[in-house]
């Protein structure tokens, strides 16, 4: 095991688990890996990039709440996309999440190991609470 906590439940694709954390906390810092469009355990490779895109938001969301975060401590995000085209609906998604004080964000086309449009790594950054300290009164 790696220097942080463990974020969340093993990855398992189509009944297999895989050998990575779905994040990691390291000290104030959460490293999500990267989510692609899932549904009950099962890869989604139908949908639009703004289906696909929506869910893979979700997902992170999720993730982030297991680690006490929400999307508005993503510091970070890294997008890959399987085609130029979907840009622009993945943006108009993304920024349905990211409305106020949107992220530094690098996206790249690439061809992805599964058959799905997106996926997104997080960085998010939310301060650990001092033994003792109650967070709501930060």
């Amino acid at each position: 095991m790696g220097a942080g906590q463990v974020i969340g439940g093993p990855l398992v694709i189509g009944g297999r688990v895989l050998s990575l954390s779905r994040g990691i906390r390291a000290g104030d810092y959460v490293f999500l890996t990267g989510q692609i469009p899932m549904r009950d355990g099962a890869i989604v490779t139908d949908g639009t990039i703004e289906e696909q895109t929506r869910i893979v938001l979700e997902l992170v969301a999720a993730t982030l709440a297991e680690a006490s975060c929400t999307l508005g401590d993503v510091v970070k995000s890294m997008i890959w996309l399987r085609e130029r085209a979907d840009f622009p609906g993945f943006n108009a998604v993304y920024g349905e999440y990211f409305r106020d004080n949107p992220p530094a964000r690098s996206a790249v086309l690439n061809e992805l190991l599964v058959d799905v449009r997106v996926e997104i790594e997080i960085i998010a950054y939310r301060p650990v609470p001092a033994a003792g300290v109650n967070p709501g009164l930060r």
